[in-house]
């Protein structure tokens, strides 16, 4: 039951409908690349999962998703207090959601988030892209973990620069 409403308040965290305020959630560029640390584990998996139908056994998710996956996961622990402020800080505004959240103990928000980012992920990726994925991923791989992190953490910020298009995230600008 708690489980289920933990997933249920998840759900309604993540609703694209409840993500219309003007001006997106600022956080530091050490929380973002903490988040991106923390969602590598969950979003490696829930690609490898959502492509499997669509890639070939010699694609690089196919081969080697799984153990990737773990290699970045050995750093969540080390990545979860930075995350969890910008978990928290992009759930402001959201009726209420960054309250239920706060008051969370950490291992059930953890369980949360990594349940909702692969879900996401899985929902979310449109198959056709599932060959440019794979090959960005071959790319990174060989990278050691902070650096893939640190600069999916400056991709996300070049993303959000812009102040004219109004975001779901933002990097506070130092």
């Amino acid at each position: 039951m708690r489980i289920a409403a933990i997933v249920a308040a998840a759900a309604f965290a993540f609703q694209p409908a409840l993500a219309k305020a003007v001006e997106a959630p600022c956080i530091t560029p050490v929380q973002a690349a903490s988040l991106a640390g923390y969602a590598l584990p969950s979003v490696i998996s829930g690609t490898t999962k959502r492509c499997s139908t669509t890639l070939s056994e010699k694609s690089f998710l196919k081969a080697n998703g799984s153990a990737l996956a773990e290699r970045y996961a050995s750093r969540k622990t080390e990545n979860w207090p930075a995350a969890k402020a910008a978990f928290l800080a992009m759930s402001k505004g959201k009726e209420g959601a960054d309250k239920v959240f706060s008051q969370l103990p950490d291992s059930s928000l953890r369980e949360m988030v990594d349940v909702v980012l692969e879900g996401m992920i899985v929902q979310e990726i449109p198959v056709g892209e599932c060959g440019k994925i794979d090959n960005v991923v071959r790319l990174l791989a060989p990278l050691p973990p902070e650096n893939t992190v640190e600069l999916v953490a400056l991709m996300i910020g070049m993303a959000t620069a812009d102040k004219a298009k109004p975001g779901k995230l933002a990097i506070c600008r130092g």
